[in-house]
């Protein structure tokens, strides 16, 4: 006989308890077995709020085996997460460009199901767009950009949930590719123009030319590009549809669709006032060209910020070539198309330099483009974008995004011809405000020799005059200095303004009729050895004004021959008597006295450059035309019988 011990006994006492325990349970609570059969009947389910349950129509029918799959919504979760878009169908990822090629006479579909709320940006009001191309909801077509409100036609019974869900979809396309002519020397009309449909109604999935138009929008590419944006609480349905080519064209299309709930991926801006890039001057291989001020903050802080990055893109074409014509409003359009970029990953980049600097308006920095490289006497346009990476950022729930790239309405400019006699300077040490072309010849050296010959001058002869500015009394009391209002440092700016577009003449081309401009050197060979024909100076004054240069050292060291200047604005003389102490004996000539025609023009009403002054450019900014302004009402201040004093 076997003895047990303590510890046995006990383990063994509770084991068989525990199964009295569980014989007694399976006595008192029988367990119910379901068989199959009994499943065939549906349990009812309970909602707790049917307003927020998306019940069928009453005209449902059953999903066929070929139909799309059934996709649960759930607020929570993205479709990235609960599965893939329909065959067929691409999903557009938010504030992400989607390429894609299509075929002429086809449609190429996207779905864009909204971000999970607590990734969205804050909901504004109601986005203002150009009021000449915003169609109303109704509208069913329009051109390149357009917007539609979804939630002022909600139904009665939508919950608040549901509203607060709602948010702005901003819809962009670009096109990157287009057929070309099949024989360019006889095609004389341009590719045309891909469309952009949007519909967010479950009826229509696939929208298209042959959807119900009701059911969908319509945004003709205008350039290239399209946009459209709208607010929705529901999934974005998109198509790309490429019209049918015709026999004058062959190739496919390519083009990038984005969807985002921050700003548009890709935009466009036409207006007048957006131009946002100046033509400064050209010679016949170059031309300088600069933006409107990048900012016009005095915060030190945020000019230094502004100096050390370029926020701007360039594009450059030679109009003759028609190329770039239906995509001067698509950035990848211009990538693929447009002969010299400004742009880290586009073509010649060799071609242009851009730097950040302060010249021209204000002071302020402003981003410049020096273009090389280019065909004489040839017409030019320039594109300019800003491609958002760049530029200040904002924050969009806890997610920084740029602004997005923007397309700025083309600027037009032309070089001149190819006698070589008129060549482009900038970046100058003393006289900085001067970036135009002047008197050249090409044996007399490269565009830094050319530069430091008139620089070096003008320096020169400013410090022939801060001598005489040092025996004015310019730390004297208030009661003996020359004027309350004026100060010597106001006296050596104006004068350096005056300085510097006096011994560094603007030059044109000798073609050039316009009737502001002053011959020059008529008599002296152009450098390649010709003449000017004798038509063209019969009639003109045989006297120094036209025989000459307005320096002597031009025609001595130079030697340009005949080229025409655009001359220095009468304003400028007028401040620097305003400016200067009376003892120094500036004065200025009044028009129609001697010492005025042949030195000096005016600002003329019909606007443009008509004459000369530190900043100016062929395209004036808005600021740089109120300048002008702003100076003309000195002439009122200047008496008569003033003397005429050169230098």
């Amino acid at each position: 006989m076997v003895h047990l011990s303590p510890l046995q006994s006990r383990l063994a006492a509770s084991l068989l308890a525990s199964i009295l325990l569980f014989v007694l349970y399976l006595v008192l609570f029988p367990p119910n077995f379901a068989l199959a059969a009994e499943l065939k009947q549906a349990l009812p389910i309970v909602f707790d709020d049917l307003d927020d349950i998306d019940l069928p129509p009453p005209d449902y029918k059953p999903r066929g085996p070929l139909d799309p799959t059934y996709e649960p919504k759930f607020a929570a979760f993205e479709r990235s997460i609960l599965g893939r878009a329909p065959s067929g169908v691409t999903a557009l990822t938010n504030n992400e460009a989607m390429p894609m090629n299509v075929e002429a006479g086809t449609t190429q579909r996207f779905v864009f199901s909204l971000p999970s709320v607590s990734g969205r940006g804050p909901e504004g009001g109601r986005l203002e767009l150009r009021s000449d191309q915003v169609r109303d909801a109704g509208a069913g077509a329009g051109a390149g950009i357009a917007e539609y409100d979804e939630e002022d036609g909600g139904e009665a019974g939508q919950s608040l949930a549901r509203r607060q869900a709602s948010q702005r979809v901003y819809i962009s396309a670009n096109t990157c590719q287009q057929p070309q002519p099949v024989d360019p020397s006889k095609t004389t009309t341009d590719p045309p123009q891909l469309t952009l449909y949007v519909s967010t109604s479950a009826e229509n999935q696939a929208p298209g030319p042959l959807a119900d138009k009701d059911d969908q929008e319509v945004v003709v590419f205008e350039e290239g590009a399209a946009v459209f944006n709208l607010t929705t609480n529901k999934e974005v349905y998109i198509g790309v549809h490429a019209p049918n080519a015709t026999t004058a064209f062959r190739g496919i299309y390519n083009f990038r669709v984005a969807a985002s709930v921050y700003h548009y991926f890709y935009n466009y801006k036409d207006q007048d006032d957006l131009t946002r890039l100046t033509w400064v001057d050209s010679d016949s291989q170059g031309a300088l060209l600069m933006t409107q001020n990048l900012t016009e903050s005095e915060d030190s802080a945020v000019q230094q910020r502004i100096m050390s990055s370029q926020p701007y893109v360039l594009f450059a074409h030679n109009m003759k070539d028609r190329a770039i014509n239906g995509v001067k409003n698509s950035f990848c359009g211009l990538q693929t198309y447009a002969q010299i970029a400004a742009i880290k990953d586009g073509r010649r980049t060799d071609m242009v330099r851009t730097v950040i600097t302060k010249r021209g308006a204000g002071n302020f920095p402003k981003q410049q483009f020096f273009f090389n490289g280019l065909n004489s006497s040839a017409d030019y346009i320039g594109i300019l974008v800003s491609d958002g990476s760049a530029l200040t950022k904002r924050q969009v729930g806890q997610t920084a995004t740029a602004q997005g790239i923007e397309v700025f309405k083309p600027t037009n400019f032309t070089t001149k011809s190819d006698h070589g006699n008129c060549a482009l300077i900038v970046d100058l040490n003393f006289c900085d405000q001067i970036a135009y072309s002047v008197p050249s010849n090409p044996s007399f050296g490269n565009s830094s020799r050319l530069a430091s010959f008139y620089d070096d001058y003008a320096a020169a002869m400013y410090a022939n005059f801060n001598k005489s500015l040092a025996q004015i009394a310019c730390e004297a009391p208030a009661s003996q200095r020359y004027s309350l209002a004026r100060t010597c440092d106001d006296c050596a700016a104006a004068y350096k303004d005056w300085l510097c577009s006096v011994v560094i003449p603007r030059c044109e081309d000798f073609s050039n009729a316009a009737p502001y401009l002053q011959p020059r050197a008529v008599g002296q060979p152009f450098p390649d050895g010709t003449r000017l024909d004798p038509k063209e100076a019969e009639g003109l004054p045989n006297n120094m004004a036209f025989n000459s240069s307005r320096n002597p050292m031009i025609d001595e060291f130079i030697q340009p021959g005949p080229y025409k200047e655009l001359l220095p604005c009468d304003d400028l003389c007028y401040k620097l008597v305003q400016n200067c102490p009376a003892a120094m004996g500036f004065g200025c000539p009044l028009p129609g006295d001697i010492g005025f025609d042949g030195n000096y023009a005016k600002h003329l009403p019909t606007g443009g450059l008509t004459c000369n002054f530190p900043g100016s450019a062929h395209v004036v900014s808005a600021g740089e035309r109120a300048a002008v302004v702003g100076w003309g009402v000195l002439v009122g201040v200047v008496g008569l019988g003033l003397g005429f004093l050169l230098a």
